[in-house]
This record gives structure tokens, C-alpha cells and sequence, in this order.
């Protein structure tokens, strides 16, 4: 361990975290299957204030007079890429304000539809090296299904933008969609490789309760996704990224090698403290961080970390206090840090698990087929998912966390 990661941990004291995370809550529409903290079609004051309040979130932290060094930058969303001058606004007064790492990992969200040469040049001038497309299918039927504004060229498009301002791209796909064929996934999985991606990350949709593609879904517009179906295209995905060199290094993401793995979040998998900016974002802090920025007492008992919440309705967000604060004891925290770390292919140290209390849980786990203990020269004895179990990794995560 750095001392850099030390510090991260706040083993020296409060500290400016070491991750910062600025959720952009504007769309330009708003995707059936999407249930995220943003809205679509707000004017452009309205935006200026949300910017102005996130500059003013940061600006606070400065001002608590903490040390540190700023490691990662993401912006999320919604759609940043939308609002590109008011980002890149926002970035240099990060960089102003705080001190960011001169090899500092900067990642921005963007949409095909608000992605052009012309923004990827400027994300790459102001320090932005990341840039993640929000592609999920080079199937025109399958992105009208999904709500997307963009078409299979303009994905092409976008990504051809982003290597040629010389920043990483990532791209995110989505599979297990309804009506998704499986020589259609295929198909996304090749063109996703010709865009020379070093890093891609694969989910299966999720119907979320309230959004419109919950509400067709239960009227029978729309047939359920099949699991079985979402599971055959994981593992297609793996193989054929794993084939074109992009390794699976975590349950849903795929890179070129460990320099281009998303460090951002590998430090939420990791237990690292991170700042949420922006309404509906969330954070977590050390203990001596948290007391010192006031969302802990100083006599609370057997913490060992303290989650929070802004709220995801802008107006209340702007009255500047998180919606939620969540105190995680000790052992909860070391339970979480081993549910967390499971996400990761390289698993977790068996003494980590050992610490938590999770040998038996462990062991039960593997007895299941889903887990299993493996020695290597780089990292030791660890535990890790099988194949089986990171195809069914909630119920993994959830008997750790719960212990059982």
C-alpha cells in the first residue's frame, strides 16, 4: 500500500478524499428503462445554478482546510457531454480549488447524440483522458426499444471522436434486452471491439419500478427480460472481449490491461473514501473525515465509516445538506469491504475475509459451487466468485453482507 492510499484511508488524519464523484442530473430525454437522478429538457439558467451549486460543493471542501490529493474525477449522469462548457467549467475549478494528481485518472459520461470532435477536443485540452459512450447497442431496433436518441453510425461516430482527441474510451453495452437476438449481441460485441475501445463495461437491463419500460413491461407491451438469456450473453460477451483482448478484471467491466481498468471504480470496490457532488449523488468518508466536515459526532461509537446521500430533488439539494447519512460499524464496514471486493476477479485476501468473520459464510459459498480459494504468486490466498457465482452475484453479495 502507497502512502497515497494511506492517506485515502485517513490513517494520518481527515483528509480531502481521494475520489470525487460530480453526477450531472440532465438529460436531453430521459430512457424508458432509466431510473437515475436526472431530468430531461431543463433550461439552460436552471442548469447554470445546479453547475454553480456544484462548483459552490467543492468550493467547500477547500475550504475545510483538509490535505490531500485528488486521485480520480468522474462525471456522471444524466448526460454530461450534454453540457460540455458547464463540465469543463466545473473541472477547472476542481483543479483550481483542490489538488488534483498530475496522472490524475478524469472520466466524463457522454451520449453519441452530444458527442462530436469538437467536444472530445476540448475534453482533451482541459485534462479530461477518459471519456465513457453511453453505446449500449450497434442495433438500431434494439436502441429504439431502449428509448435512445442515437442510431448505430452515431455511436461509430462518437467513439472515432474520442480516439482521435487521444483520450481512453469506454463503452458501455447493455444485454438481455427484449427482443434482442443473440446473433445481435454478437454483432455489438464485434463492432464494439473495431472502435479500438480499451475498456468496456456489460450490463444486463434491469427493469426498474416506475420507469416507462416497468410500466410496458407490465402491460404486457413488452415481454420480460429472460435471465437464461441475459446469462448466455454475459458469458458470450466474456468470451469474445476476452478473445479481442479485453479481460474481464470485475463482474460487469473489461479492459485492455490493468493500465486501462477504471481506477474510479476500483476505488468504490476497493473501501476508498470518495466525494458525491450533485444532487442525487452519494459519497463515503473515513471516520476522522467525517467528524471533521461535521456528519459525525465526535462520540459515536464503533464507527467504521459513514455513507451519504445528497438529495435527488434539485431544490432540496440546494439547501446543502445530505438527504442521508448512514454510520456503518466496524465490522459492518469490513463485512462490506469483502461484498465489495468479490466484485473484482482477483476476489479478496483470505485474511480480509478472516477479519470480517466470513470464513464460515465462505465456506458455505463454495460448498454452493459459487465460490472458491485460489494461491497465487502475485496476491496471495484469496477467495473468488466462480463462474457461476459471478453470474449470480447479488445472491453472492448479499449472504456476506448479511453474514449468513
Amino acid at each position: 500500500m502507497t502512502d497515497l492510499d494511506d492517506a485515502a484511508f485517513g490513517l494520518f488524519g481527515p483528509r480531502v478524499p481521494t475520489h470525487f464523484y460530480i453526477h450531472v442530473p440532465f438529460c436531453a430525454s430521459k430512457c424508458g428503462y432509466c431510473d437515475f437522478a436526472s431530468i430531461a429538457g431543463a433550461d439552460l439558467d436552471f442548469v447554470e445554478v445546479v453547475f454553480a451549486g456544484m462548483r459552490t460543493q467543492i468550493t467547500q471542501w477547500e475550504r475545510a482546510g483538509l490535505e490531500g490529493v485528488v486521485e480520480t474525477i468522474y462525471f456522471g449522469g444524466g448526460t454530461p457531454s450534454l453540457h460540455a462548457e458547464q463540465v469543463l467549467r466545473t473541472l477547472e475549478h476542481i483543479q483550481r480549488t483542490l489538488v488534483v494528481h498530475p496522472q490524475a485518472e478524469v472520466t466524463v459520461e457522454a451520449n453519441p447524440d452530444s458527442l462530436d470532435a469538437s467536444v472530445a477536443g476540448a475534453f482533451a485540452n482541459q485534462g479530461v483522458n477518459r471519456v465513457s459512450v453511453g453505446v449500449q447497442s450497434f442495433d438500431n431496433h434494439v436502441l429504439r426499444v431502449l428509448g435512445r436518441r442515437h442510431d448505430a453510425d452515431a455511436a461509430a461516430r462518437a467513439c472515432r471522436a474520442v480516439m482521435d482527441a487521444g483520450l481512453d474510451l469506454s463503452v458501455d453495452l447493455m444485454c438481455g434486452i427484449p427482443g434482442q437476438e443473440v446473433t445481435s449481441w454478437s454483432e455489438t460485441l464485434s463492432r464494439a471491439v473495431a472502435t479500438g475501445a480499451q475498456h468496456a463495461s456489460v450490463y444486463p437491463l434491469s427493469i426498474e419500478d416506475g420507469t416507462p419500460m416497468s410500466a410496458a413491461v407490465s402491460a404486457g407491451l413488452v415481454p420480460e427480460p429472460d435471465p437464461d438469456v441475459a446469462a448466455e450473453m454475459m458469458l458470450l460477451a466474456e468470451a469474445a472481449l476476452g478473445y479481442h483482448g479485453l479481460g474481464r478484471y470485475e463482474v460487469a467491466n473489461y479492459a485492455e490491461s490493468h493500465r486501462y481498468e477504471s481506477r474510479h471504480n476500483t476505488a468504490y470496490w476497493s473501501g476508498r473514501p470518495y466525494a458525491g457532488v450533485g444532487p442525487g449523488a452519494h459519497g463515503m468518508l473515513d471516520i476522522p473525515t467525517a467528524r471533521a466536515v461535521g456528519l459525525l459526532p465526535d462520540d459515536a461509537l464503533d464507527a467504521g465509516r459513514v455513507r451519504y446521500a445528497n438529495p435527488a430533488v434539485i431544490d432540496d439539494w440546494l439547501l446543502g445538506r445530505p438527504e442521508e447519512i448512514e454510520t456503518l460499524t466496524s465490522d459492518e464496514a469490513r463485512r462490506e469491504d469483502v461484498m465489495l471486493g468479490m466484485r473484482l476477479t482477483k476476489g479478496v485476501d483470505t485474511r480480509d475475509v478472516t477479519a470480517a468473520g466470513l470464513d464460515e459464510v465462505m465456506a458455505s459459498l463454495e460448498r454452493d459451487g459459487l465460490v472458491e480459494r485460489a494461491d497465487t504468486p502475485r496476491d496471495g490466498a484469496r477467495w473468488r466468485t466462480t463462474q457461476r457465482g459471478w453470474l449470480l452475484g447479488n445472491h453472492v453479495f448479499g449472504r456476506i453482507w448479511s453474514g449468513e
